[in-house]
C-alpha cells in the first residue's frame, strides 16, 4: 500500500450522473425518466471530477443487477417485479456477477466493451477505478448468462433438501415455499414462486421476509451453519469461496484498481484472509475497502482479513454529524480518533455516501455550509482516504420523492432519476457553470480547495498529527464544544488547523503545549507569518508554549494556517 499519496474517492452512480431529464415522474420507467450511461463520463466530465482533487472514482452499480426493465430481447432473463426494489432495482441485488448493467450501455450487446472503455478513459485522465464487490447476497433470480466457460452457476449443484451444507451456495428452508410479507405479485400475471425458499440476505433463515428486510436478495453460504450455533465448516474449502475468488479475479483482470466490499463483515473474516492475498499476488496494487459497522471487528478485518481500509461510519462520521447538528460536543472528535488506537490511517472518512442522508437535506444539516468545518476535520486530520458523494460539492439536498424509498434525505439508488445539481453542473456536457447558482459555485470552489489541499500538502498526506484539545478544554477564548484544533507537520512545514462549528464568528486563543514543540520538533517563535490556505490571506501569529495563539474565524468555517520554518 502506497501511503505517500492521500486518496480522494468520488462516489458516483452512472445511472444518475448522466441523466438530463428535467422532469422525472416518481416510479417512472426508463423510457419515461431516462438513464445515465457510462459514455456520459466523457474526457470533459472526468477532467471536471478530477478538479475536485479526485484520485479514485467509485463507479457504483455497474455490475448487472435485478431490474423491472425488460432486456429479454438481449438474452437477459426478465426479473419478477415483486422481488425488485424500485423501477431500476437495487445495485446490491446482483443478478450476474460477470456482467455489466445493461441500463448503462449505449449498445447493450457491447456493454462490457463500454465498461472497459470507461476504465481506460478514467486511467487516461490520471484517476483510478473502484467498483463494488457484493459478496454477502445476490438477487433472488440470480442467473449468469455471461460467466466464463467451465464455471458453474451459483446454486447449480446445491442439495436444496437440506437447510445447510458447506457445499451449497445458498441456505434453504426445505419443503417450504417463500411466503414473503410483501406483495408477492406486484402487478405481474402470476405471483413470484420460490421452492424451496432460500434464506434472505440480511440473515433471515425463514421463508417469511418482511418488506423492511432485504427481501429481494438471498444470502450466500460461506460455510457457516448459522442455525447450529454458527459452527464453521471451512475445510475443505466451501464452494462459495472458490466462486467468489473467480469473480474477484475476473474483474481484477479488467484493469480496475480496487473493490469496495459491500457488508464485508457479514462474510467470515477467514474468507477474506484466504482470498485477498491470492488476488494481490496477481494484482499487488489493488485495494480492498470494507463496509463494516462493528468497531469490535475492525482489527480482525484489517490484520487478519487483510483489508486496506474500513469505513469510519460509527466513529468519525456519526461524531461529526452530531457536532455539525449541534447535539454533540467537538470534544467528542478526540474521543473518536483515540478509540481507534492507532488504526486511523486505515479508515475511510466521509460525510456522505449512498447509504447516508445528504448534508443539505432536512434530515441532516439543512444548510451545506454547516458541514464545512466537519469536512476540513474529516479530510485533514489524517493521511487516510477521504470520500465524497457526487452532488455533495454542490449542496445536493436529496429531498426528491423519487419512488421506492420516498422522501428520506437520500438520493435514490432504486429508481430512474435525474439529480438537479449534477444536471446543472453538467449542462449538456458543457461544464460551463452557467446553470449553477452563486451558492453552488462557491460551495464547489470550497470543496475543490479543501480536497486539493489535503492531497497536495505533504503535512496532511504524509505528516504527523497532534490534537490540541486537551490543553484547550477551559480556554478563556476557546469553546471546546464548538471549536476543534490540531496540528499537522512534515519536515519544515506546519499546519495549524482550526474548525469552527459555531453559528457565529469568533476570536479565539489556542494554547500550544510544550509537549507539541518537543513531539513535532517545532521552533518557538514570537511572530510568524502564516498563510490561511483556504483564503490565501496572511496573518501574524505567535507559536509559543507559554502564550496562546490568537486568531479569528468565521461562522461554520475553518482555517488552515501554514507556517514554513
Amino acid at each position: 500500500m502506497n501511503h505517500t499519496h492521500k486518496m480522494v474517492i468520488y462516489q458516483v452512480l452512472p445511472r444518475l450522473f448522466g441523466n438530463d431529464t428535467n422532469h422525472c415522474t416518481p416510479h417512472g420507467s426508463i423510457e419515461a425518466n431516462g438513464c445515465g450511461k457510462m459514455s456520459n463520463f466523457t474526457v470533459e466530465a472526468l477532467c471536471e471530477i478530477k478538479k475536485l482533487g479526485t484520485t479514485h472514482l467509485w463507479y457504483t452499480g455497474v455490475i448487472e443487477h435485478a431490474t423491472k426493465t425488460d432486456y429479454q430481447n438481449h438474452g437477459i432473463p426478465k426479473d419478477h417485479p415483486a422481488i425488485v426494489k424500485g423501477e431500476a432495482g437495487s445495485p446490491y441485488a446482483i443478478k450476474d456477477y460477470f456482467d455489466i448493467d445493461p441500463d448503462l450501455a449505449d449498445q447493450v450487446e457491447h456493454r462490457m466493451e463500454e465498461f472497459e472503455g470507461l476504465v481506460q478513459r478514467t486511467h487516461e485522465e490520471g484517476m483510478k477505478v473502484i467498483i463494488d464487490f457484493v459478496p454477502n447476497h445476490v438477487a433472488r433470480q440470480y442467473h449468469s448468462d455471461t460467466q466464463p466457460q467451465g464455471s458453474k452457476q451459483l446454486g447449480e449443484e446445491d442439495h436444496c433438501q437440506v437447510s445447510f451444507s458447506p457445499y451449497n451456495n445458498f441456505y434453504y428452508i426445505p419443503q417450504t415455499s417463500l411466503q414473503g410479507e410483501f406483495d408477492m405479485q406486484d402487478g405481474a400475471s402470476e405471483p413470484y414462486e420460490e421452492f424451496p425458499a432460500k434464506a434472505t440476505g440480511n440473515n433471515r433463515f425463514d421463508a417469511t421476509p418482511h418488506k423492511d428486510d432485504w427481501y429481494e436478495t438471498i444470502k450466500l453460504n460461506y460455510g457457516i451453519d448459522f442455525q447450529n450455533g454458527g459452527l464453521c465448516h471451512f475445510s475443505p474449502l466451501p464452494d462459495t469461496w472458490l466462486k467468489m475468488k473467480e469473480i474477484l479475479l475476473f474483474w481484477s483482470a479488467k484493469g480496475i484498481d480496487g473493490f469496495r466490499c459491500d457488508m464485508a463483515e457479514m462474510v467470515p473474516v477467514e474468507f477474506w484472509e484466504w482470498v485477498i492475498p491470492q488476488v494481490k499476488t496477481l494484482h499487488p496494487d489493488l485495494i480492498f475497502i470494507a463496509e463494516v459497522y462493528n468497531p469490535a471487528e475492525y482489527r480482525n478485518y484489517l490484520f487478519r482479513g487483510k483489508f486496506d481500509y474500513l469505513y469510519d461510519k460509527v466513529g468519525l462520521y456519526d461524531t461529526l454529524r452530531g457536532v455539525i447538528c449541534g447535539y454533540e460536543s467537538a470534544t467528542a472528535i478526540t474521543r473518536s480518533w483515540q478509540s481507534l488506537n492507532g488504526i486511523e490511517q486505515r479508515m475511510l472518512n466521509f460525510l456522505e455516501n449512498h447509504d447516508e442522508q445528504r448534508i443539505a437535506s432536512a434530515f441532516f444539516a439543512g444548510n451545506p455550509l454547516k458541514a464545512i468545518p466537519g469536512l476540513v476535520v474529516s479530510a485533514c486530520m489524517n493521511t487516510n482516504p477521504m470520500m465524497v458523494y457526487f452532488g455533495q460539492e454542490f449542496g445536493e439536498a436529496g429531498m426528491d420523492r423519487e419512488g421506492f424509498s420516498g422522501q428520506d434525505g437520500r438520493t435514490t439508488i432504486f429508481d430512474y432519476w435525474s439529480i438537479d445539481t449534477i444536471r446543472r453542473w453538467r449542462n449538456g456536457n458543457r461544464f460551463d457553470e452557467k446553470m449553477l447558482s452563486k451558492d453552488q459555485k462557491e460551495l464547489c470552489n470550497l470543496y475543490r480547495k479543501i480536497l486539493n489541499i489535503c492531497t497536495q500538502e505533504q503535512a496532511i498526506s504524509q505528516g504527523a498529527f497532534f490534537d490540541l484539545m486537551y490543553v484547550n478544554q477551559n480556554g478563556w477564548k476557546f469553546n471546546a464544544h464548538k471549536q476543534y484544533a490540531f496540528l499537522r507537520k512534515k519536515e519544515q512545514e506546519l499546519l495549524l488547523i482550526i474548525a469552527n462549528f459555531d453559528s457565529q464568528s469568533v476570536n479565539i486563543a489556542i494554547n500550544l503545549p510544550s509537549h507539541a514543540f518537543d513531539y513535532l520538533q517545532m521552533p518557538q517563535i514570537d511572530r510568524y507569518e502564516a498563510t490561511d490556505l483556504l483564503t490565501d490571506k496572511q496573518e501574524l501569529i505567535s507559536l509559543l508554549p507559554y502564550q496562546a495563539t490568537e486568531t479569528s474565524i468565521d461562522a461554520y468555517s475553518a482555517k488552515i494556517l501554514k507556517i514554513i520554518f
